[in-house]
């Protein structure tokens, strides 16, 4: 079967540089049926596979981009597409293949897979259980990975989920070549560490035509897919199914992108820590029950409970762990993403707990699924504030800039991207995060801004002008704040002041880090109409 792929793909090079200019290759000249506008180069490619398949009687049923599903009655389909990176074609970038692979039932069920990069002719070859290759060469997927040299293969296109950029600022190097079987082929040769599709607009997300011959190429290399989930990954085979994907090298590609360390991907070597408020009455009681919950993991306790405790503990500052336990409430949470890096994941014994995410009464069940790993990572933006020339804390929520005295006004200017923006006499300024629109600035009449929206919001407190309102301003953008007369308070996520004397300014951008929660089953809208509208 092999040999007739190659000789299809032969037919395809020779067909693609008939056509007389790459202009004309991209021309688009009717609608395929998976419902995107079909192009010359690829209608020209499908016409070649199904006239040699007629023609020689290959006994293969077909499913491809522009035709659909052709059943000829076999038990096996060619799962087709004719051209990936047919917008490079057009361009004259040397990155666009024919990929073709053979299978039944699923993705799962693919046991034969051809690529071609039809300028090179470079051949990437797979059959299920023997192994992939390059032109003839067997290649193999790194077998490990190194957080500081990490290098992926990311789609940023115009429908790209605000994650996928999240994680090309945090690896080393990032690519986006227009081409999923090539970039796939990539990781699998371990020239790249992984992959991630991961797309908002769910017509940019990958089809099964588009992976399923680099699926089985990086399987069989020692690589390995899984939904964004953590869930192994499978696609049916039609072309309505569509989906996101991580593709992994090796496990701690996995662990690198889904949890932010390198550690084993189902629960070996992870690293606990436990900070917990000690100003609450059951916080010792609840602090045992976690580490009952965790007994037999690597676990820290921080010094305040490990005090309590009378045990040994460590400076928050200093624990070196992969995830947070919080025992509070929203305060112990932020005070907790002040001092450290790690995943977050609170359990509520103080009051509402929007940013925790289970109560006391359900630790057992909810650290049973941490230690299986069956949760997602929540991502949201955090606030940098500089203050002359000193980087201070980064925040989750807010800055708050306001008067230090009782009932007494001040004036405040607002400059975005050194633009004067406003200019007011107001208790005093709040720049909230989205994660922070439903706290600080909420209560001040702000709106709830989803935290899939890249977006900060300037909020006047209690401003002596009707004109004075909230406005939402992009996270690429750079807010000042000058304290115009007299000398007033900053306030960072309710945790740390800083007194900011008068005639400063106090410049606001996006950080380069991420708050990053432990999150189960709900969405933002459950949690908020839980927490806001049917909580106490």
């Amino acid at each position: 079967m092999m040999d007739i792929l190659a000789e299809i793909a032969d037919r395809i090079r020779k067909a693609v540089d008939s056509i007389p200019d790459m202009k004309a290759r991209g021309e688009h000249i009717s609608m395929g049926m998976d419902g995107t506008p079909t192009s010359l180069i690829d209608k020209v490619a499908e016409n070649v596979v199904l006239g040699y398949i007629q023609e020689n009687n290959i006994d293969l049923n077909v499913l491809s981009e522009e035709i659909g599903f052709v059943d000829n009655g076999s038990e096996d389909t060619l799962i087709l597409d004719p051209i990936d990176g047919t917008t490079n074609s057009s361009m004259g970038v040397p990155l666009f293949t024919v990929s073709m692979a053979i299978g039944r039932g699923s993705l799962k069920g693919v046991h034969t897979a051809y690529i071609e990069n039809i300028t090179t002719k470079d051949r990437y070859t797979a059959e299920k259980g023997k192994g992939a290759y390059l032109n003839g060469k067997r290649i193999h997927t790194k077998p490990t990975s190194e957080r500081k040299a990490l290098v992926m293969m990311i789609y940023m296109g115009d429908g790209a989920h605000p994650d996928a950029f999240a994680l090309a600022k945090r690896v080393r190097s990032s690519r986006a070549y227009g081409c999923a079987s090539i970039e796939m082929a990539l990781v699998a040769t371990g020239a790249a560490d992984g992959f991630l599709m991961n797309a908002e607009n769910s017509r940019r997300s990958i089809r099964v035509i588009d992976i399923a011959a680099s699926y089985l190429l990086l399987k069989e290399a020692g690589g390995d897919v899984f939904n964004l989930d953590g869930t192994e990954f499978d696609m049916p085979l039609n072309l309505e199914y569509r989906s996101n994907f991580l593709a992994v090298a090796n496990s701690d590609v996995y662990d690198l992108v889904m949890f932010g360390h390198c550690g084993k991907r189902y629960g070996e070597g992870m690293r606990y820590g436990i900070y917990s408020n000690t100003s609450i009455p059951t916080a010792v009681d609840v602090t045992k029950r976690v580490m009952k919950a965790l007994e037999g993991e690597n676990v820290s306790l921080e010094s305040g409970i490990a005090e309590r405790m009378n045990v040994k503990g460590t400076p928050i500052e200093k624990m070196d762990v992969d995830i947070l336990i919080t025992v509070g409430g929203d305060g112990t949470i932020l005070r907790g993403m002040q001092s450290n890096d790690a995943l977050i994941f609170g359990v509520n014994a103080g009051g509402i707990g929007f940013l925790a995410e289970i109560p006391t009464d359900k630790i057992e069940e909810g650290i049973a699924r941490l230690r299986e790993r069956r949760f997602r990572i929540d991502e949201r933006l955090k606030l940098q504030t500089t203050f002359n020339g000193e980087r201070l804390a980064d925040s989750v929520n807010e800055a708050v800039i306001h008067t230090d005295e009782v009932a007494r006004i001040r004036n405040f200017r607002v400059y975005v991207d050194d633009h004067l923006a406003a200019d007011m006499r107001a208790d005093g300024i709040i720049v909230s995060t989205p994660t922070g629109s439903t706290c600080y600035a909420m209560s001040v009449g702000a709106p709830i801004i989803d935290p899939r929206v890249n977006a900060l919001v300037v909020v006047p407190m209690a401003a002596f002008k009707f004109s004075a309102r909230p406005f939402v301003i992009p996270t690429s953008s750079k807010i000042v704040v000058e304290a115009v007369d007299k000398s007033c308070l900053l306030v960072l996520d309710g945790q740390k002041e800083y007194v900011i004397p008068g005639s400063s300014k106090v410049e606001f951008t996006m950080s380069s880090k991420y708050g990053r929660f432990v999150r189960f089953d709900d969405d933002f809208y459950s949690r908020m109409h839980e927490k806001l509208e049917s909580g106490p």
